[in-house]
C-alpha cells in the first residue's frame, strides 16, 4: 500500500500526471485510520532516513574532492579562508579578530518539541552504518552491516515515533544534554584544530622564534536557555537553574574522566625508552601512584593523578562521584584552568621528547575541550518573566 501510494505520488509529481493525482486521491480517501498512520508514519520515516542519505552522499563527495586534490569546496572553512585571503586580509589581521570574538551557539527547547531521544539514536546509528559502507568490506561484512541496517529500520518501525505527554525541564535538560557527548565534546575541539591547520595553509607564518603560532583563542563556545528561561516556561525555578548547571558540569567531569582514562591507555609510556619533562616528572611524584608496576612510567603515574584531583572536583562542585575505580584522597583543582595546566604539561612533554604524533591525538583533543568548556560545559541565558 505504502509503496503504490509512493510510485503514484511520484508520477503525479514529477510527470504532471492527471491520472495518477486521480488515483492517489482515490487511494487516500479509502485509508482506513490505521492505514492512515501507517502511512503518514511510513512516509515521516522516509523523509528521515533519505535526508541521512544525502547527508552521508554530501559527506562522501567532499571526501572525494580532497583525495583527488581539488581545490577547497563552497562552504568549506578552507574555501572561506580564501576568499578573506584575497580580499586582503593578512593572517595576522584575522587572528587578532578571532582573538576578540566570540560565537556562542544556544539550545533551546521549544514545547511543542516532540521528536524522540530513542529516535535520534537510532537514525544516528543508522548513519554510522552508511558511512562504514563506504569503506572496503568482504561480502560477509556487507550481509552483516546490511542486517544491522534492517534491525535498526526495524526499531524506528516498531517505536511510538512521537511523545503523548509533555517533556518537564529536567527532561529537555537531560535531552539537550545527550548531544555533547556525540557532538559538540569532540566536534568543536575538532573544528578549532582543522581551522587552524586551514589558517596555517592559507597563511603561512612562523614567530621570530621560529616556532608555530600560539593556539587560537576559544572563540566558539555553548550556551542553553534550558533551565534559564523563566519567561520561555513558567516552570523554571532557581532550583531547575541549579539542577542545570549541576547536571552540565556532571556530564563534563565525566567526560574528562573518560579521556584521562584512555590517556593512560594511550600512554603507557616507559621512562627506559624515552625520557619526560621535568615537569612531567614532577606530576608523576606527586601523583598518588605508588604501584611498582607502573614505577618506569611517568605518562600514567601523572594521568592518575590528574584523574584523582579531578574526581575529587567533580565531588566537591556537583556531589556527584563519578570515578571509574577507587582513588586516592587528594586536594581538588582550584579551577578549570590548573587542570588545563597540567594536561598542557602532558602536551609539551611529548612534544619535546619524540612524541609529537601522540601530542597531536587525544590529549591536545583535551586541552582544547578544557578552553571551550571549562568545568560548566555552556553559559546559561537568564530570562525573567516578561511581567515581572
Amino acid at each position: 500500500m505504502v509503496e503504490t501510494i509512493r510510485q503514484t505520488a511520484v508520477r503525479f509529481r514529477r510527470e504532471n500526471d492527471r491520472a495518477a493525482g486521480t488515483e492517489l486521491d482515490r487511494l487516500l480517501k479509502r485509508l482506513s485510520r490505521d492505514q492512515t498512520n501507517s502511512v503518514v508514519r511510513a512516509f515521516s520515516y522516509f523523509s528521515h532516513l533519505a535526508n541521512i542519505a544525502e547527508d552521508q552522499h554530501h559527506n562522501r563527495r567532499r571526501r572525494v574532492h580532497a583525495l583527488a586534490g581539488s581545490p577547497p569546496q563552497p562552504g568549506s572553512l578552507a574555501r572561506a579562508l580564501q576568499a578573506i585571503d584575497a580580499a586582503g586580509v593578512t593572517g595576522k589581521q584575522l587572528r587578532e579578530f578571532l582573538d576578540d570574538a566570540l560565537i556562542v551557539p544556544v539550545l533551546t527547547a521549544h514545547p511543542t518539541e516532540v521528536q524522540r531521544k530513542s529516535i535520534l539514536d537510532a537514525e544516528r546509528e543508522i548513519a554510522r552504518l552508511l558511512a562504514e559502507r563506504d569503506l572496503p568490506m568482504t561480502a560477509r561484512e556487507r550481509d552483516h552491516n546490511t542486517a544491522q541496517l534492517r534491525a535498526r529500520v526495524t526499531t524506528l518501525w516498531q517505536t511510538r515515533m512521537l511523545r503523548n505527554t509533555r517533556l518537564m525541564v529536567v527532561d529537555e535538560i537531560e535531552n539537550a544534554l545527550s548531544y555533547y557527548r556525540t557532538t559538540f565534546l569532540q566536534g568543536i575541539p575538532r573544528l578549532m584544530a582543522e581551522l587552524e591547520e586551514d589558517i596555517a595553509e592559507v597563511f603561512p607564518r612562523r614567530s621570530k622564534t621560529g616556532t608555530t603560532p600560539a593556539p587560537l583563542a576559544p572563540f566558539l563556545q555553548m550556551g542553553s536557555w534550558i533551565g534559564g528561561d523563566r519567561d520561555g516556561n513558567p516552570n523554571v525555578t532557581a532550583e531547575t537553574l541549579e539542577h542545570a548547571a549541576r547536571q552540565q558540569a556532571t556530564l563534563l567531569f565525566d567526560w574528562y574522566l573518560d579521556e584521562l582514562h584512555a590517556l593512560g591507555a594511550e600512554l603507557p609510556l616507559s621512562s627506559l625508552m624515552v625520557d619526560a619533562s621535568p615537569e612531567l616528572l614532577a606530576l608523576a611524584e606527586a601523583s598518588p601512584d605508588h604501584s611498582e608496576h607502573r614505577a618506569d612510567e611517568p605518562y600514567r603515574r601523572a594521568l592518575i593523578g590528574m584523574y584523582a584531583r579531578l574526581a575529587a572536583t567533580s565531588q566537591l562542585l556537583t556531589g556527584h562521584v563519578a570515578q571509574r575505580h577507587p582513588v586516592a584522597d587528594v586536594a581538588p583543582y582550584e579551577n578549570a584552568e590548573a587542570f588545563a595546566a597540567d594536561v598542557q604539561i602532558v602536551v609539551d612533554s611529548l612534544r619535546t621528547h619524540h612524541g609529537e604524533a601522540l601530542a597531536r591525538g587525544r590529549v591536545d583533543a583535551l586541552v582544547r575541550a578544557i578552553a571551550v568548556f571549562g568545568f560548566h560545559l555552556a553559559s546559561i541565558d537568564m530570562r525573567q518573566v516578561s511581567d515581572v
